[in-house]
């Protein structure tokens, strides 16, 4: 990367990125700490690890503006192999997935996310906006009228102070109002210090104390694998849609080698893996942040809030988070979507709901995307069928086919049916000048064809064939008919 680009993504308004960042920083709290009773281990272990990848993917990362973390997807990989072996087992696949993710951007595998269409980006989108809002109804549910007169409080603050001034960003406003309340006037609310017990002293060099045999190595390794696929499709979805928001180009290579470094760092410091977390970074977005200053700010500031506000963090009331997710699950949800419902192909719209169903379900993002690239892939294929066209002409005892289109595994079928294997001319001709034949599949169903009018004695002239268009024939075909 250009050193006066990678300059100006650290100085672009560095007093708006570093405030957007804090926002940044009491959104992660709350869900970190979630996802590590999730991946059965102690806070401690997520705050670190959200603290060690913001910072270094700041540095490393290509996609600036991007709040990463420990997130629930790879939590939810983790939990198992947590469960089966303990931290010290995570700790290995960590480092693992870490060098996995450097192989896998240096490889290029990143190209893949250009298989992921607009509508399963979009249903990517709307499910973590309902997955955001859902984690927040349990703080919700069982508590006193004090609890939603906060809320409500912190919404009315979050949405209508930027009328007046957006100096600051108005979720911090929220944060540091409704504490005083609650400080001032003690009432029966949760508070930060209700969800576990806080880190208070700084990250330690840990390493994971087990025996680094063969056999460990082919336990991890499944997992290790499970937990860079996850967090590289979750980090570069959420670029992605960064890149959406802002108008601007991140380098995915960049971020998935990025990622990488930041993982085995946050190993060697007793953390759990980590990616890009979505909710978090339209929330830095919409407040500004859209360079790597409110990345950095994002994990240095959590740690200050962790080692030296400890005690003021912990009174922080659930419901000034709450407010604060609710505001970021409305600002992430599509809502010209559901017009779009309407107006798009229903196949498409199809795809973006079943991203969306599948998602939520599972609360696994990885599983909703792969749903929707699946279903999108075997979409194109269908509408790929109706662009084979076969015309045919009779002269004088002889048969023209003219053949167009795509031919595919989904098409040969319809290929098959079009040519007359029973016919009574002698000659046979295939002009396939302007088809394409894209697999193996199809290229058997020519040779089908053509040994199917041989074994009658038919004579097949095979015209337009070309070695820019049509190599493929030559390279996997025994015919020598269609040898090039």
């Amino acid at each position: 990367m250009n050193f006066s680009v990678w300059r100006s993504q650290w100085m672009y308004n560095p007093v708006r990125e570093m405030l957007a960042g804090m926002v940044g920083t009491f959104a992660l709290i709350p869900e970190v700490i979630a996802f590590s009773y999730v991946a059965g281990v102690s806070p401690a272990v997520s705050l670190y690890a959200s603290f060690v990848i913001s910072v270094a993917i700041a540095v490393t990362g290509g996609r600036p503006g991007m709040i990463s973390g420990a997130a629930g997807s790879v939590a939810l990989v983790a939990a198992d192999l947590v469960h089966k072996h303990g931290v010290d087992a995570m700790l290995l696949a960590t480092l693992m997935a870490g060098a996995i993710q450097i192989f896998a951007g240096m490889l290029g595998f990143h190209v893949l996310m250009r298989f992921i269409s607009k509508e399963v980006r979009t249903g990517f989108v709307n499910a973590l906006a309902i997955l955001i809002f859902s984690a927040q109804v349990p703080q919700m549910l069982h508590v006193t009228w004090h609890t939603w007169g906060l809320i409500a409080l912190g919404l009315l603050i979050i949405y209508l102070l930027p009328r007046l001034s957006s100096v600051i960003p108005s979720p911090l406003i929220c944060i540091v109002i409704l504490t005083a309340i609650t400080c001032l006037w003690p009432m029966p609310v949760h508070t930060v210090a209700d969800l576990g017990d806080l880190p208070t002293g700084l990250p330690a060099l840990t390493l994971p104390h087990i025996p680094l045999t063969l056999q460990t190595f082919e336990m991890v390794l499944p997992y290790a694998l499970a937990m860079a696929a996850v967090g590289l499709l979750e980090s570069l979805m959420t670029a992605r849609v960064v890149d959406d928001m802002t108008g601007t180009h991140g380098n995915a290579k960049m971020e998935a080698t990025g990622l990488g470094i930041s993982n085995i760092l946050v190993g060697m410091f007793g953390g759990i893996a980590g990616c890009g977390m979505i909710g978090q970074t339209i929330g830095n977005l919409r407040y500004g942040g859209q360079g790597r200053l409110s990345t950095f700010t994002a994990g240095a500031f959590l740690l200050l809030l962790m080692v030296a506000l400890h005690s003021w963090v912990a009174r922080v009331p659930m419901a000034a988070l709450v407010a604060i997710m609710i505001m970021v699950s409305i600002s992430t949800f599509a809502w010209g979507s559901l017009k779009d419902l309407f107006r798009h192909p229903k196949l498409s719209a199809l795809a973006m709901i079943m991203t969306v169903f599948v998602t939520v379900l599972t609360h696994d993002l990885a599983a909703g995307v792969v749903t929707g690239v699946l279903l999108s892939g075997v979409f194109f294929a269908w509408h790929a069928i109706d662009m084979l066209k076969v015309s045919k002409r009779h002269e004088e005892g002889i048969d023209i086919y003219t053949i167009r289109g795509e031919v595919f595994f989904a098409s040969v079928e319809n290929l098959m049916e079009m040519i007359d294997l029973k016919t009574e001319a002698s000659v046979v001709v295939l002009k396939i000048g302007e088809a394409r034949f894209r697999d193996v599949t199809a290229v058997e169903s020519l040779e089908k064809i053509i040994s199917g009018l041989q074994q009658r004695s038919i004579e097949v002239r095979l015209e337009g064939l070309q070695v820019d268009q049509h190599g493929l024939l030559g390279r996997v075909s025994d015919l020598p008919l269609l040898q090039i």
